[in-house]
């Protein structure tokens, strides 16, 4: 045998053995951590994380902290990896497939298993997947990988854990759902032509007379909540009616109603909570002739999402729905516009990925800033409202003085003020409601962050040639309290006449 070739097995004899040491390495997990923490425990140490510091990121949870939550989670895992935390593009890393390859290889070598038992799904668009790990030395071992962004419990309930209190967003009940249809006070509104209601907080924000220069003609805003309901035939077969003419609604569903990971099918588009049907009506509802309220940009096209079941995005398949809407919208060349009012109180990786995406093509994000009766003080500004690629908004109550409204929450990351709370009667802002022909009153951060992208709608319609950048500069120099951003209320109501103008 010749020396070449025995210098090359040499070689190769090395290689095999560095192999396999890495594939067989022993992980020694301390005594102490070797049991999963509580359901309990797990959120007590979140919420201690939130009161110390302001925020909760599982990026900075320890493998035994993650797979203690994964195990009260059907042990399923989402893993974003890239070649650094920004690199979540499928399309733009270039060594995806061997990153995900050498991700799936571990995982394969600590858990035993074939890819086909253990990975639910890779995400077309972004760089994560789904998969079911049942071990901590896994989760300790692909800890170690350069490739890995973060690995995160996809179906931790944190609101089911104790007596956790479950946000409320301007409905009957903490999910923010409910179908209420309401006789609205004469107070609450301005009859308008061909015969429809103005809301008495429109004036206060002088989108009436902003109409004159735009109605929202030619944009389109995209909604990511419940869906939108059948029975409200003015978001439906009549979306062209009164004074609204020539523009669509597309309606679509990404949300699977079931406790399965690996299942995929949807519910469909219908709103099966109400609260969709409302940000959809408070955005742009026709200028109609059946005397119901009108929506902000009643011109705009509409493509709505049912992403989640409810406004708490709390599970697996809502944390993957709104994910998926945001990615499909973010490659929808003809959305403008993004507008989301539900949230949770810590950051989610799978949807900051999505939104991401969506904002690396030119959407303008708003989200809502937070509503919540029991976790005002318990938290500021919620997520996604609290990421830099979203505009922030909350509500206010009607007065001179900026006041918040009883259940919105505040804080520096608030960017716009929507006045949505009367001072007298306490009541928030008319809408369509689920049924045809009939209306109701929303309030909270929802309707404020619908409104606000109802009014980027007009002023975007009346400079069609603008970027995302411009719109926004505008909508703040047209703010109550611009050039001076506030603390608590970011700029303030803005002025939609001095937005189009």
């Amino acid at each position: 045998m010749s020396k070449k070739v025995l210098k090359l097995l040499a070689v190769l004899s090395v290689v095999f053995a560095s192999c396999s040491e890495e594939t067989e390495q022993k992980i020694s997990i301390p005594e102490t951590q070797k049991n999963p923490l509580t359901a309990q425990e797990v959120k007590n140490r979140i919420d201690e994380s939130i009161q110390t510091t302001g925020n909760f990121s599982w990026v900075n949870a320890s493998a035994h902290l993650i797979w203690s939550a994964s195990v009260h989670g059907q042990n399923i895992i989402t893993i974003g990896f890239g070649n650094n935390k920004n690199d979540f593009d499928r399309s733009k890393m270039t060594n995806s497939v061997a990153a995900q390859n050498q991700i799936l290889s571990i995982i394969e070598n600590y858990e035993g298993k074939q890819r086909k038992d253990f990975l639910i799904v890779a995400d077309e668009f972004l760089t994560q997947i789904d998969v079911v790990i049942e071990k901590q030395e896994t989760i300790i071992a692909l800890q170690k990988s350069k490739f890995i962004r973060y690995i995160e419990p996809s179906d931790f309930r944190y609101f089911s854990v104790g007596q956790s209190t479950q946000r409320s967003d301007s409905a009957s009940t903490s999910s923010g759902c409910g179908y209420d249809a309401t006789t609205l006070a004469t107070a609450d509104y301005t009859n308008i032509t061909p015969n429809a209601k103005l809301p008495w907080n429109f004036p206060m924000h002088n989108i009436n007379n902003a109409w004159n220069y735009s109605t929202g003609q030619g944009i389109t805003i995209g909604i990511v909540d419940t869906g939108v309901s059948p029975n409200q035939t003015l978001l439906g077969s009549s979306f062209n009616d009164g004074l609204s003419s020539g523009r669509t609604i597309n309606k679509y569903g990404v949300y699977v109603d079931s406790i399965w990971p690996w299942s995929t099918t949807t519910d469909g588009v219908n709103d099966l909570c109400g609260h969709g049907t409302s940000m959809a009506s408070v955005a742009a509802a026709p200028r109609n002739d059946n005397g119901l309220p009108v929506g902000v940009a009643y011109n705009a096209n509409l493509v709505t999402y049912r992403a989640a079941s409810n406004v708490v995005l709390d599970g697996y398949h809502e944390q993957n729905g709104v994910k998926n809407a945001f990615t499909a919208l973010g490659n929808n060349t003809a959305v403008k516009i993004i507008s989301m009012s539900m949230g949770h109180i810590f950051s989610v990786s799978k949807i900051e990925d999505g939104i991401k995406y969506a904002y690396s093509k030119g959407k303008l994000i708003f989200c809502a800033g937070g509503t919540s009766t029991s976790f005002t003080t318990f938290v500021g500004v919620i997520f996604p409202a609290s990421m830099a690629e979203a505009v922030a908004v909350t509500g206010v109550k009607e007065g001179a003085s900026m006041q918040a409204c009883d259940v919105c929450h505040t804080g520096s990351k608030i960017d716009f003020t929507v006045i949505m709370q009367r001072a007298g009667s306490g009541n928030t802002v008319p809408v369509d409601s689920y049924y045809d022909n009939q209306t109701d009153y929303v309030g909270g951060s929802s309707v404020a962050t619908a409104t606000t992208a109802g009014i980027a709608a007009l002023v975007w319609s009346a400079h069609p040639t603008w970027t995302r950048d411009q719109v926004l500069t505008k909508m703040r120099q047209s703010g109550s309290l611009y050039p001076n951003k506030s603390a608590t209320y970011g700029y303030g109501n803005i002025n939609a006449l001095l937005a189009v103008q």
